[in-house]
């Protein structure tokens, strides 16, 4: 999916969140609600990481320059591993610390209504902002898997949005169910069971997010189609010129999203002219742009000579 659709998914889920944080907060001062707060700080955290995720959309348009050849793709890289470990941090820590804190000193919840009338709004909120990113999500999955696309995805918008949506109606949900045992049932300590459940919700979310943006940090290669692709272009290429023994090695890395760099080098004909190289070589280039669009950069190269 184009960045410019996931910016708008972005600012969607962050103008909801802000929303949902300002009420939650409010009635997590009016009932004392350790769940409440623990969601009231959920999504602040939530609402910050979408401001971070349309930082690092916009950092990393920015064109390549003399002291960044390659651009600035790996920023949204950068920014979501931020986004994870703040998601971690702020989310997870402090709604565990929260849930134990209060299941040592349980008190009942004040004003329960207002926490339903809350969770209501918030889950209301939170069901918009989820549809909007499932169905994106959906889009760019086509026929995979949603676990395999989230595994797959060269884009951290996507599934950090995704993740953080489906991590908060989760986590509305428990809320609501821990505010409903400790108000009808008079399980005092649900609260802090839910904000407890709560934490580790985001626990999960975030270590996931962690290690998926981790690995594109660190740089991951093209989807084993596209470089299967590059492979058999060259290879006909080669059947159709004979001028190429066989493809030596193909090496690519995401370099955001929707940019890769590829670098191939080939084991040409001893017979081969360099004039005739140079030819095959810029041709090849050019169609393998022209079939591959994401492949912004790539370099092709004879193979040296034992």
């Amino acid at each position: 999916m184009a960045g410019g659709s996931w910016v708008r998914v972005v600012v969607a889920a962050f103008a909801c969140n802000g929303v949902i944080a300002v009420s939650k907060f409010v009635a997590a001062g009016i009932t004392g609600s350790a769940a409440m707060l623990s969601e009231a700080l959920h999504s602040v955290a939530d609402a910050g990481n979408q401001a971070l995720l349309l930082l690092g959309l916009k950092r990393a348009d920015r064109p390549a320059d003399v002291l960044h050849p390659f651009g600035y793709g790996k920023e949204l890289y950068f920014w979501s591993f931020v986004v994870a470990v703040i998601l971690f941090s702020m989310g997870a820590g402090v709604s565990l610390y929260e849930g134990i804190n209060k299941l040592r000193n349980p008190h009942p919840i004040e004003s329960p209504i207002v926490s339903y009338v809350v969770l209501g709004v918030a889950i209301a909120f939170e069901v918009v902002s989820t549809y909007v990113a499932v169905g994106a999500f959906n889009e760019h999955r086509g026929e995979q898997s949603a676990w395999t696309a989230l595994r797959g995805s060269k884009d951290p918008a996507l599934f950090t949005v995704l993740l953080e949506d489906l991590a908060a109606l989760a986590g509305l949900l428990i809320a609501l169910a821990g505010t409903i045992a400790a108000d009808l049932l008079g399980w005092i300590a649900a609260d802090a069971v839910a904000s407890i459940a709560i934490g580790v919700v985001l626990a999960l979310v975030a270590t996931f997010m962690s290690i998926e943006t981790k690995s594109l940090l660190i740089g991951e290669a093209a989807s084993p189609e596209m470089v299967e692709g590059v492979r058999k272009l060259i290879e006909a290429e080669a059947a159709q010129s004979c001028a190429i023994r066989r493809v030596h090695a193909i090496r690519t890395m995401h370099l955001g999203p929707n940019d890769v760099l590829a670098a191939v080098r080939l084991d040409f004909d001893d017979g081969v002219t360099a004039a005739r190289v140079e030819h095959i070589i810029a041709d090849l280039e050019r169609s393998i742009r022209q079939r591959y669009p994401d492949i912004r950069q790539v370099f092709l190269a004879p193979a040296a000579t034992d």
